[in-house]
């Protein structure tokens, strides 16, 4: 998301000051969108934030102010979840592979348990005795599966979850609590969800305890037409399917989702300067003094990781000036460092700033050692209006729409 006029004003009252770059977050945007889920109409529901998109101390405090609770899939960030106040009941933990100590980590923390595999399922039941679980579900091989931009998370192609030939033998279990689910990653067609919700809640009567179904996340940001995910129609439908499987069992069941992108990637932006451009015939190669490894999503997924770039100067001649398909590289000598590719930018200045939007969700979370660049400050403001008077004029921008 291109960053308001407010949100620019706060970047240029930052930059220069050795903060550079840095990651600047919209704690009222953060705020508002823990809101439109908190507000989703069905009363049995209750929403979870993957924390793995920004585990951020700020940021968690901010989730937990307003009344979410935490996914989370390592003991790392069961540790950072505790030590931030968040207590048992306020954490949901899945993850594959899991080993002893895991579980009793889980265990210990008093936190909800969806369990991967059925050799997860018999050492927790060995362990803990009529302790409850939930099951992670792969129901793939009953839709078509879409392929997503983390792959594939149910279908044969998926290594996630027990498939149905595998869960059904827990039948009539009554350890077993919950039915988990994760449809895939970015996606904005609510009736795929839809259709995937109802495979798992046929399942349902097969389980006597059954007291919640978890369906994850994996809400996109916009659809291929640019369109935002629309979360009053995801409620809307989410709230009658939720209705129909409490009729269908007589009793009231708990819907839980693990929105992360969503909540916090319009609320953050990366910012750093311009340090070199290079003009190849009609193309433009800005440089800046950051790197991919610094914002990794675009290192990550080279083929689909899209993000909205704004330029901002404050040298009045370029005004006017031609725009050029650009491309931001990174200050580093690895082919594949780059921040943008084939966006519309005006020329660019040494000094000028880039400004990436959509950077709120699993960018500064993914940072990563590689190519030795220092891990970026992360700056957190309530970018409201204040009473400072600025004009438009004093900063030229241009912003080139992201995918």
């Amino acid at each position: 998301m291109k960053p308001s006029i407010e949100v620019e004003r706060v970047i240029l009252a930052r930059v220069g000051r050795g903060h550079d770059p840095f990651y600047l977050y919209d704690t009222g945007i953060i705020r508002v969108t823990c809101r439109k889920f908190a507000a989703l109409p069905y009363p049995g529901c209750s929403v979870y934030f993957a924390c793995m998109a920004n585990a951020h101390p700020t940021f968690l405090g901010i989730v937990k102010d307003e009344g979410l609770g935490l996914f989370v899939n390592s003991l790392p960030h069961l540790r950072h979840a505790m030590a931030m106040g968040f207590t048992g009941e306020q954490i949901v933990f899945a993850a594959s592979a899991m080993d002893e100590p895991t579980m009793r980590a889980v265990r210990d923390a008093g936190a909800k348990v969806n369990l991967d595999s059925l050799n997860q399922v018999e050492r927790w039941q060995q362990m803990f005795p009529g302790m409850p679980f939930g099951i992670r579900c792969n129901i793939g091989g009953l839709i078509e599966a879409k392929k997503t931009r983390g792959g594939y998370f149910i279908g044969r192609e998926s290594r996630l979850g027990m498939t149905p030939e595998e869960f059904l033998t827990l039948a009539g279990e009554r350890q077993v609590t919950g039915l988990h689910l994760y449809v895939g990653t970015d996606i904005t067609d609510i009736d795929y969800f839809y259709r995937c919700y109802k495979i798992l809640a046929d399942f349902a009567v097969e389980f006597p305890a059954l007291t919640y179904l978890d369906v994850g996340g994996g809400f996109g940001l916009q659809d291929e037409d640019g369109r935002d995910f629309d979360i009053h129609r995801y409620g809307l439908m989410a709230d009658a399917f939720m209705r129909h499987v409490s009729g269908r069992l007589g009793r009231p069941i708990r819907m839980i989702l693990e929105p992360g992108r969503l909540i916090g990637a319009r609320a953050g932006w990366f910012v750093c300067r311009v340090t070199d451009t290079k003009q190849r015939g009609k193309r433009q190669f800005i440089g800046v003094n950051a790197s991919s490894a610094q914002f990794p999503r675009p290192l990550f997924y080279p083929d689909s990781a899209r993000h909205p770039v704004t330029l901002l100067h404050t040298n009045a001649t370029l005004n006017g000036k031609p725009e050029l398909p650009t491309s931001v590289y990174g200050c580093s000598t690895y082919s594949r460092d780059f921040l943008a590719h084939d966006v519309i930018l005006p020329r660019a200045e040494i000094g000028d700033i880039i400004v990436l939007g959509d950077a709120g969700s699993y960018c500064a979370a993914a940072y990563t050692h590689f190519l030795g660049f220092p891990q970026p400050r992360e700056v957190f403001d309530d970018c409201e209006p204040h009473s400072r008077q600025e004009t438009t004029a004093d900063v030229l921008f241009h912003t080139a729409s992201g995918v």
